[in-house]
């Protein structure tokens, strides 16, 4: 049984340096200046914020876990948290967006050969392209053994079969991780990863799905008919690719958790201002003690949620693998259901203003709702919290 302890942050400091205050002032100055002002267009219109995405990655935004010899900075995953909250702050879609290579680059820098990485990373670093991470299929999604996607080996290649949906950025990638069954009776020992180009025939597009919030991110169900893929693009052997999913997975639950705290740290600063300036009853709402702490509440659920995602990401960076996946679930579960906690209490703060589109709380609440939903429920999160604690891996 895991023993859940301070223990385990032994070493831990919560003084940020001046470079890492300094990447969070850039990132924080971005999603002011220039995502904020198109927030509300974006989710409108359903726009791929392609021009943001052009400027965040001028600015260095992007592809932050790139390592050095391939172009990238290779920041650590706590440094990244830094970015991640800012820019989710500004607008979770456009947000994701931005990030979304970070998941989609994941398996390659983390399971890629030497070869591999040399050919798909520095692409990423060099212009404003997107890659992204084709697991959950119509039948799918959470049941990862369920998918039902192939990949025959015929000679130098793997012939590709199958349906990917809510895969995010897909209708926008040069090139996308699938995983598909080499061994269609394996189980999740059957599942391999490869990397498949978008623009390779047999690949399909099928439908850009709309959805109730982060509309700003392109979000895609895409088909595979006979898509040939050289099996030099196969990441590490047959077989790893339910490994690679779950260790990319680990690695990317600490960044999402901390947009779910993005979104809830704005919800709440909306909340705090409104209830500072709205009068009743001759007192400010803030001054009621049913206002007051519903505001209190955000405050500490917010603060506890940021501290277990920059936990989790601080036991990533110091190799801490076992212990990682335990606090990137408590991290993503926790921070999910905070953001859609206070979105929906920031709503009730503004009351019937809250529920219009005018204000943007309301536009907060619904994409709050998605952090419970994607790279894992909050449901599935506690099913790997409470393997880990009852029966954790060896």
């Amino acid at each position: 049984m895991v023993a859940i302890d301070e223990s385990t942050a032994a070493g831990v400091s919560f003084a940020l340096t001046e470079e890492q205050k300094e990447l969070r002032a850039l990132a924080r100055a971005f999603a002011e200046r220039e995502i904020r002002p198109r927030e509300a267009e974006c989710d409108a219109d359903m726009r791929h914020p392609a021009e943001l995405i052009a400027q965040a990655h001028e600015l260095g935004l992007m592809n932050l876990h790139v390592p050095p010899e391939h172009g990238g900075v290779g920041l650590s995953a706590f440094d990244g948290l830094l970015v991640g909250e800012e820019l989710y702050r500004g607008c979770s879609g456009i947000g994701t967006s931005i990030t979304a290579n970070g998941l989609g680059a994941g398996p390659v820098i983390l399971f890629g050969s030497a070869e591999q990485k040399a050919r798909w990373l520095p692409p990423l670093v060099e212009e404003p392209i997107l890659c992204s991470f084709a697991l959950s299929e119509p039948g799918a999604g959470s049941d990862v053994a369920a998918l039902r996607t192939t990949a025959a080996r015929e000679g130098d290649d793997y012939v590709l079969n199958g349906s990917k949906t809510f895969i995010t950025n897909a209708g926008h990638a040069e090139w996308t991780v699938v995983f598909a069954k080499t061994d269609p009776a394996g189980g999740r020992r059957g599942i391999s990863a490869f990397v498949v180009e978008m623009s390779s025939p047999g690949v399909t597009i099928e439908k850009h799905l709309e959805k109730m919030g982060q509309r700003a991110t392109d979000t895609s169900a895409f088909a595979l008919q006979n898509v040939r893929v050289p099996a030099e693009n196969r990441l590490a052997e047959e077989g790893d690719g339910f490994k690679i999913a779950m260790a990319t997975l680990d690695f990317t639950r600490p960044g999402t958790a901390i947009g779910a705290v993005g979104v809830a740290q704005a919800a709440y600063e909306h909340a705090l201002e409104y209830a500072k300036e709205r009068v009743t009853f001759d007192l400010p709402i803030a001054m009621h003690q049913a206002v007051g702490f519903m505001i209190a509440d955000m405050a500490t659920e917010i603060q506890a949620s940021r501290l277990l995602g920059w936990q989790a990401a601080w036991m990533l960076d110091n190799g801490m693998g076992r212990e990682a996946t335990l606090y990137s679930s408590f991290a993503k579960r926790f921070a999910a259901d905070t953001a859609m906690k206070v979105t929906t209490d920031a709503v009730q703060v503004l009351g019937g203003y809250g529920y219009i589109k005018e204000y943007p709380v309301e536009k907060l609440m619904r994409d709050a709702k998605l952090f419970q939903i994607y790279e894992g429920t909050s449901q599935i999160q506690r099913l790997v919290i409470a393997r880990e604690i009852f029966a954790p891996r060896g």
